[in-house]
C-alpha cells in the first residue's frame, strides 16, 4: 500500500507567488528601467504650456543620448519626436544638460517626455488657460495669510483654523514714541511668521494692485471663494481691501506711518491663536511711510468707482503720508535692542520717493508730484535680492506707463524698460535653464519673477514675441524647469514643496502645506546652514532644502506671492484670453 504526503494549501500558494515573482521579474528585465518610473533627470514645466507657447525640457546628465519622445499619457502613445541640444553647462547649476525643444506641440492634452536611456519627465498639461488655477491660487494665497479672523472649512477646505491675532488691544512700543494701547486689526501675516509689515505689506499690494490696474475684469466676484465672494466686488479687490484696512490704522496722527506690528520676537511653530505673547507696534520711518503713500494712491485710483468714500480717504492718508516724509527724508529704522522680527532694512529712499510720487501723481495730476518726479534720476537696471528696497520703482514706472498720455517722462521710461527688458532676454538666453538670475539671494524665486514682470512692460510696449517668451520660460523655471526638479508653488506640480517653513503648514496637522504658497527658492548664501544640511559644495542654484527649518529657502513671503500674481495674470490675459 502506497503512502501518500498531503500537500498543505499554504504550500501551493507560496509555491505559485514564488512563480508569480519570477515571472514580473522576467518582465522588468525585458522593461527598460527608465519606463518604471518619473525622473528627476527630466525637468519640464510640471503645470503645463499654452498651446501656443515656447516648450522646453532640461534633460540632466543626457550622456550619449540624442533625441527624445514626447509620449500622451492615456495611451502611452509617441505623438512627437524630436532632437536633443547639443550639451550646455551652466556652473551656477554644477550640470551638464541637453535641451528638448517641443514647441510645434500644440493639441491640448496630457504628456510627458522620454529619453531613452533616461526615463520620463514628470507629467504636464497643454492647455489653453493651464496657468488659471495656479493664478487663482497665488492670489488665494493671502487669504491664508489673513489675522484677525478664523478661516472656515467653507473657504479654507482643510486648512481651516480658529481665529487668531485680533490685534484689537496691542501695545505702542517706545520706539514709537508713544505709549499705551491702540487697534490695528486685519492684515496679512508677512510669511512664515505672524508679523505684520508695512514696508512689505505696502510693496506685495503694489505688484498685484498693477496687475489689477492693466487687467481689471481678469478676477471676478467669486472666482477665489472668499467670505467676500458674492459681494458684487472683484474677489481681487476684496483681498486687496483686508490689507489696506490694517495699513490705515498703521498711520500716526501726524501723517508718518509705524513700520511694523509684531511680538518682540518669533513665535514657535505653532497655530496663530497659541502664539499669544503681546503684540507692539513698533518704529517708525521714512520707508514704510512713503511705500505707505504710494500703495493708497494707488488703491485711491482703484477703488474709486466701486467705493469713492473709501477711495478718499485712501487719498487724503497717502497725501499726509508724503507730506510727513517731506519733511523727515531720512529717517532710517532699525530694530531697537529688544526686538528681533523682520527689519527690512534700507537707508536709500530714492526709489521709495520716486514710487510715491509717481502715484500720487496719476491719481491727482498735481503738478507737484510732477516736478518731483523730474528732479529723480532713476536707474532701471535690476538689482537682485531684497526687492522691497531695490524693486518698488518699477511699480511706480508701471503706473506712469499705464496712465499717462505721451510726453517725454514716459517716452524716457519707455527706453528704459526695453532696453533693461532686452539686456534680461540676453542673458536669460546665455544658460541653460533660460532664466536671467545669476546671483541667487534669499527669495530668489521672487528675483526671477520680478526679472519676468520688467520684460512684460517691454512686451506691452512693444509686443514682440520674443518677449513673451521670455515670461513665459521664466515661469516654466518656477514650475519645475530648474536645477531642483520642484515646481516651487504648492499644491501644483508632481514634485512639490512639502515642509515650507511657515507655521500654520507645520503645525495644523495636515499632511500637505497651505496651497499657493511660493517658496523662497535657491540661496546660495544658506543664512540657516546651522540648521539645515545641505548637499556638501551645493552649486548656487542647488541651494535649496525642502525642510522646515530652512527659512533662508523654503520660507514663503507675501512678496513672493505677490510677484507670482503678477506674472501669472499677465501671462493668462496675453495669451490664454487671445
Amino acid at each position: 500500500m502506497r503512502s501518500y504526503t498531503r500537500t498543505s494549501p499554504w504550500s501551493v500558494l507560496t509555491c505559485f507567488l514564488l512563480f508569480c515573482l519570477i515571472f514580473l521579474q522576467g518582465c522588468l528585465e525585458n522593461t527598460p528601467p527608465e519606463k518604471n518610473l518619473n525622473t528627476d533627470a527630466i525637468r519640464i514645466n510640471q503645470v503645463g504650456y499654452y498651446p501656443q507657447s515656447s516648450k522646453k525640457a532640461i534633460v540632466v546628465d543626457p550622456g550619449k543620448a540624442t533625441n527624445f519622445e514626447i509620449v500622451e499619457v492615456s495611451k502611452m502613445e509617441t505623438v512627437l519626436t524630436g532632437d536633443l541640444s547639443k550639451s550646455l553647462s551652466w556652473d551656477l547649476a554644477g550640470e551638464t544638460v541637453k535641451v528638448a525643444d517641443f514647441s510645434g506641440l500644440q493639441e491640448s492634452g496630457s504628456y510627458k517626455v522620454y529619453v531613452e536611456g533616461i526615463g520620463y519627465s514628470h507629467p504636464f498639461e497643454i492647455e489653453s488657460a493651464v496657468l488659471n488655477d495656479a493664478l487663482k491660487a497665488a492670489i488665494k494665497g493671502q487669504y491664508y495669510q489673513r489675522a484677525g479672523m478664523g478661516l472656515e472649512q467653507a473657504f479654507a477646505d482643510k486648512w481651516e483654523r480658529a481665529l487668531g491675532h485680533p490685534d484689537d488691544s496691542v501695545l505702542f512700543h517706545p520706539s514709537t514714541g508713544k505709549s499705551g494701547f491702540t487697534s490695528a486689526p486685519k492684515g496679512w501675516y508677512d510669511a512664515g511668521d505672524y508679523g505684520k509689515y508695512v514696508v512689505n505689506g505696502a510693496f506685495s499690494l503694489g505688484q498685484m494692485m498693477s496687475y489689477y490696474e492693466q487687467y481689471p475684469d481678469n478676477i471676478a466676484d467669486g472666482d477665489l471663494n472668499i467670505p467676500e465672494s458674492g459681494n458684487g466686488v472683484s474677489d481681487l479687490l476684496d483681498e486687496f481691501k483686508y490689507e489696506l484696512d490694517w495699513l490705515l490704522t498703521m498711520q500716526d496722527e501726524d501723517g508718518g506711518v509705524f513700520f511694523k506690528l509684531t511680538t518682540k520676537g518669533f513665535a514657535g511653530m505653532v497655530m496663530p491663536e497659541e502664539a499669544v505673547k503681546p503684540r507692539y507696534i513698533i518704529g517708525k520711518g521714512t520707508a514704510p511711510t512713503l511705500d505707505f503713500a504710494a500703495v493708497l494712491a494707488k488703491a485711491a485710483r482703484i477703488f474709486a468707482d466701486v467705493d469713492p468714500t473709501y477711495a478718499q480717504t485712501c487719498l487724503e492718508a497717502a497725501e499726509n503720508a508724503w507730506a510727513w516724509a517731506k519733511n523727515n527724508d531720512a529717517l532710517i529704522y532699525r530694530n531697537p535692542e529688544d526686538i528681533s522680527t523682520g527689519e527690512y532694512g534700507d537707508s536709500n529712499f530714492t526709489q521709495e520717493f520716486y514710487w510715491a510720487a509717481a502715484e500720487l501723481f496719476v491719481t491727482t495730476n498735481s503738478e507737484t508730484y510732477e516736478e518731483y518726479l523730474k528732479t529723480i534720476n532713476i536707474d532701471f537696471t535690476f538689482t537682485p535680492g531684497e526687492s522691497w528696497a531695490n524693486f518698488m520703482h518699477y511699480i511706480g514706472a508701471i503706473a506712469l506707463l499705464e496712465n499717462l498720455e505721451e510726453n517725454p517722462i514716459k517716452e524716457q521710461l519707455q527706453q528704459a524698460i526695453l532696453k533693461e527688458a532686452d539686456r534680461l532676454v540676453k542673458m536669460s538666453k546665455s544658460n541653460a535653464y533660460f532664466q536671467p538670475v545669476a546671483d541667487f539671494q534669499w527669495g530668489s524665486n521672487s528675483d526671477v519673477l520680478n526679472t519676468a514682470m520688467i520684460i512684460a512692460q517691454a512686451y506691452r510696449i512693444k509686443p514682440d514675441p520674443s518677449y513673451l517668451n521670455s515670461v513665459q520660460e521664466i515661469t516654466d523655471y518656477i514650475f519645475g524647469k530648474n536645477a531642483t526638479g520642484y515646481c516651487f508653488l504648492t499644491g501644483f506640480g508632481t514634485k512639490t514643496p512639502q515642509f515650507i517653513h511657515h507655521r500654520p503648514s507645520s503645525a495644523d496637522g495636515v499632511s500637505e502645506p497651505v496651497p499657493g504658497l511660493l517658496s523662497g527658492g535657491p540661496n546660495s548664501h544658506q543664512q540657516d546652514k546651522h540648521e539645515v544640511d545641505y548637499p556638501e559644495n551645493a552649486a548656487p542654484m542647488k541651494s535649496w532644502m525642502d525642510m522646515e527649518p530652512s527659512f533662508a529657502s523654503n520660507e514663503v513671503c507675501l512678496n513672493w506671492n505677490s510677484a507670482a500674481v503678477y506674472v501669472l495674470g499677465f501671462l493668462e490675459a496675453e495669451t490664454a484670453l487671445k
